[in-house]
């Protein structure tokens, strides 16, 4: 039985060669699209984190003006390190 036609081998090769060229030009679009998608997902949860800590900055003003900072010094280097407060914390605290 003799083997197919040159015609067919040549749209044969033809077809294998235009897909494997199709397929290398779609997984470059795909892999764009898909750097592109994690550029602004990232851009996204940095401004995300941004306006987080602007709010908790804003609360934190908020407090101290407020009179409402009642934050307790450890650091026996400090200037406003006192002693007693840190003992009447430790004791009011279950």
């Amino acid at each position: 039985m003799p083997g197919p036609s040159p015609a067919t081998t040549v749209v044969r090769y033809s077809a294998l060669i235009g897909g494997v060229l199709y397929g290398l030009v779609h997984a470059g679009t795909v892999q764009s699209k898909y750097e592109d998608d994690q550029a602004k997902a990232q851009i996204a949860r940095r401004s995300h984190l941004v306006d987080e800590a602007k709010k908790a900055y804003a609360q934190k003003l908020v407090a101290d003006k407020a009179g409402n900072a009642t934050q307790l010094i450890t650091n026996i280097d400090d200037p406003k390190f006192d002693l007693e407060k840190i003992i009447e914390a430790y004791t009011k605290t279950p």
